[in-house]
């Protein structure tokens, strides 16, 4: 029997596709318009104006290729979650975390991902902030 390829895994999979070639009008064109996006350590938005602005506040602060990508998905396809390495570096300061000096870093990371209708209605993303700052310290 021949496997037919998951659109959901497809979806997400095009999504960080994009997210590494820094193509964020891609990304965004993957969202539903009232995406719920839960950023790590912070709080729950709305819609995808609040998702583009996220996206260049992140531009203008890091620079990040995400690598070792897994994909995983339930049975209907309505969730996928993706567990990765961020590569990056701290370009900007970011409001009051440490000082951005160019450090490079690299951290584990994961996200969780809900489709509806073809597009990604919830993006949820999980790393280990306190990691990070270690990360970006040692790198000093």
């Amino acid at each position: 029997m021949l496997h037919q390829p998951d659109p959901s895994l497809q979806l997400v999979q095009q999504y960080y596709t994009h997210f590494n070639a820094r193509n964020w009008e891609g990304m965004l064109a993957c969202l539903d318009p009232n995406v719920q996006h839960d950023a790590n350590q912070g709080d729950t938005h709305y819609g995808l104006e609040h998702y583009r602005a996220f996206l260049q506040h992140m531009d203008e602060s890091y620079e990040e290729t995400l690598t070792d990508l897994v994909f995983m998905s339930n049975e209907t396809g309505t969730r996928v979650a993706c567990e990765f390495t961020v590569n990056g570096i701290y370009k900007k300061t970011d409001g009051d975390l440490p000082t951005a000096i160019g450090q490079r870093y690299v951290l584990p990371a994961g996200a969780f991902l809900e489709i509806r209708d073809g597009k990604i209605c919830r993006v949820t993303t999980y790393y280990n902030l306190l990691l990070w700052i270690k990360l970006i310290a040692e790198s000093v």
